[in-house]
């Protein structure tokens, strides 16, 4: 298999996943009763408004966010409709802002306590800097640190994909949620952001 031909059947599954699990927040919006990771919060937690608030922020906006940061990527886009690719571009900052700070406020009450809580804000502030330090780079006019920028807040972005593929083989591997919970707080994005800082490296971009 050439390389081009891995690269085409990559990018695929990279839209694929970024676009099915961008779409899976529609899920908590349909089930009347608490789905997926509601499961593990407490009652109390869950008739809180302003956790709730925070909840549905997070999960719809960053939604929104995984949907339309996978093409900021695609060449295509960009030289066949520039107009597309700032406006997208701007719908996934305003997306970001939201449900980062969002995920920053419901990353305290983490279940399972201090280690998913820290990994959870830790990366809340990574993606809404990130995303901030990208946007006043092409504000600035420069694209480098632009496009360096972004790489590393959709690489933050897409701990929502990584979680999804990591916590049911975690679960499965130590018979239990607390302890696979306490784990993909942090292995659903730390992998991710050094994966970024060599696709950074190999790109030749500098942040500096």
């Amino acid at each position: 298999m050439s390389s081009s031909t891995r690269n085409k059947i990559a990018w695929v599954v990279f839209a694929f996943l970024a676009i099915g699990v961008g779409l899976y927040p529609v899920l908590y919006w349909v089930n009347s009763e608490p789905f997926g990771l509601l499961l593990s919060k407490t009652s109390a937690l869950l008739e809180s408004q302003l956790w709730n608030i925070g909840f549905y922020g997070h999960v719809t906006l960053g939604g929104v966010a995984l949907l339309t940061g996978w093409s900021q990527f695609s060449k295509k886009i960009r030289a066949r409709n520039l107009k597309l690719h700032r406006n997208l571009g701007k719908i996934y900052v305003v997306s970001v802002l939201i449900s980062g700070i969002c995920a920053v406020y419901i990353g305290f009450y983490a279940t399972g306590g201090l280690i998913p809580a820290l990994g959870f804000i830790s990366l809340g502030v990574v993606w809404l800097y990130t995303t901030l330090k990208a946007y006043f780079a092409i504000r600035a006019k420069d694209l480098g640190l632009h496009q360096g920028m972004m790489i590393y807040s959709y690489a933050a972005c897409f701990a929502a994909v990584t979680l999804r593929l990591w916590l049911p083989l975690l679960t499965m591997m130590f018979g239990e949620f607390l302890m696979a919970y306490k784990i993909v707080a942090w292995l659903c994005w730390v992998p991710n952001m050094i994966f970024a800082y060599f696709w950074v490296r190999k790109k030749g971009i500098s942040l500096v």
